[in-house]
């Protein structure tokens, strides 16, 4: 009897968390007042502006004497650029200098232009608990990333992927504060360090500037990662599980994006190794540095790397890089400049991996043009 009490008991206890849990979940789902909202932008850029310091800033006076030494140093290193790399049509965009505050600025912009689509879905969605819950984790997870890497990120080429039609101004930028808490804790020379990133920041440039189609392709791949919630024909509610259902389709263009980026990253450490060491005599020491100040990070910033995901992008780089100096090598930077002639010449994440695999297929196709 007491067995079967017990039993009893139990089996009430269930039915009362089942429905605790029942209602819990149609309260969270039920439709509140209010709009509905999938991401809060201004939650965003006041969560990473809090892990800022007021001193951060820097004046308009700054800016425009920073602007004016970077210019004048972009002028300096566009012609040994492009003796190596190849021509040009136009100019490269001007450099512009930021502060940390203007750094989240920027990237809150080129976020929200990318993931406008998405954000559309919000205008036929009811408001509930549940979708308020997941906003606000989604605004503090991007807010912490913004604002973690408003104090690392140096410098900054914006292609203006995504953005609003008609386009805007491509961008190059250098982040100001950053360079120069770098420069004093690494003991480097200022000149020199800027010429090194603007160096760097130039060959991004080069890339998408002289192959326009450079930017259309990743633009195409990262809609049919977004296409579902472009298609204004389905109801929000059919776009949504498009974009989960069809997550195995979706994988495959993100890994098209991936081995994309991870190409245009290698090719610029491989200009920086070439026309750098031509052009800087301190280059040695800059390398150095800069692999010290990637390997040194404290327990929290491996940990944050690795579970923000950016930890693999570093590695992704780092295949990246070792592709474009193995064909560099062996075969010539002309074998490896195929590649940015059209977007069948892009290699696979695999191929990225298999460096002569690409080189192979490469050599037996005519040259475009």
């Amino acid at each position: 009897m007491v067995f079967g009490t017990r039993r009893v008991l139990r089996n009430l206890a269930a039915g009362m968390a089942v429905g605790a849990v029942a209602f819990a979940i149609v309260d969270a789902v039920r439709p509140r007042p209010g709009q509905a909202r999938i991401i809060d932008w201004d939650e965003i850029r006041d969560a990473a502006l809090r892990r800022l310091d007021p001193n951060d800033g820097i004046d308009g006076r700054q800016r425009r004497a920073l602007e004016t030494k970077y210019r004048k140093l972009a002028a300096e290193l566009e012609a040994p650029l492009l003796d190596f790399v190849g021509g040009m049509d136009g100019p490269f965009p001007p450099f512009q200098a930021l502060d940390r505050y203007g750094w989240v600025d920027l990237n809150v912009g080129i976020l929200r232009d990318a993931l406008d689509p998405i954000v559309e879905l919000e205008e036929r969605l009811p408001n509930s608990r549940f979708l308020e819950f997941g906003r606000g984790l989604l605004d503090r997870y991007v807010g912490l990333i913004l604002g973690f890497l408003s104090k690392r990120v140096l410098g900054q080429y914006d292609p203006q992927l995504l953005g609003h039609e008609p386009a805007g101004t491509p961008g190059l930028y250098l982040i100001e504060p950053n360079i120069a808490d770098w420069q004093e804790d690494a003991g480097l020379a200022g000149e020199e360090l800027r010429r090194w990133l603007i160096l760097h920041e130039m060959t991004h440039a080069w890339q998408f500037e002289a192959h326009p189609w450079l930017r259309d392709h990743l633009n195409g791949l990262i809609r049919e990662v977004l296409g579902a919630a472009i298609d204004r024909s389905r109801s929000p509610l059919q776009r949504m599980l498009s974009m989960s259902f069809g997550l195995r389709e979706q994988l495959s263009v993100i890994s098209r994006v991936q081995a994309t980026m991870s190409l245009v990253e290698g090719y610029s450490n491989l200009v920086m190794d070439v026309v750098g060491k031509k052009v800087l005599p301190g280059f040695e020491q800059l390398e150095a540095a800069y692999q010290a100040r990637t390997g040194e990070k404290t327990v929290f910033e491996k940990l944050f790397w690795r579970l923000t995901g950016l930890e693999l992008k570093l590695q992704q780089y780092v295949v990246g890089e070792h592709f474009c100096k193995e064909i560099h090598e062996r075969h010539g930077l002309a074998v490896l400049n195929r590649a940015w002639e059209t977007a069948a010449n892009l290699p696979t994440l695999d191929e990225l991996r298999e460096p002569e695999s690409w080189a192979r297929r490469i050599k037996v196709q005519q040259p475009a043009g």
